[in-house]
């Protein structure tokens, strides 16, 4: 899917004590998203568009819990 280095812990991923982190990649047209402590686990694939609307909407508070 993407080179190791394409991934990077996102920042709201708060401390490294492994609760609740993410990891994502920028792929081509499409967004990687994946557990930060399952490095070669499953990955969540979106579109780019898809992810740049959810973010809006959390960042809007829209989502809730």
């Amino acid at each position: 899917m993407a080179d190791e280095t394409a991934w990077f812990k996102s920042s709201y991923s708060g401390d490294n004590t492994g609760a609740g982190c993410v990891s994502i990649a920028a792929l081509t047209g499409h967004v990687g998203i994946r557990d930060s402590k399952q490095h070669h686990g499953p990955a969540l694939v979106v579109p780019t568009a898809s992810w740049s609307a959810f973010i809006r909407e959390v960042r809007a508070g829209r989502l809730g819990r």
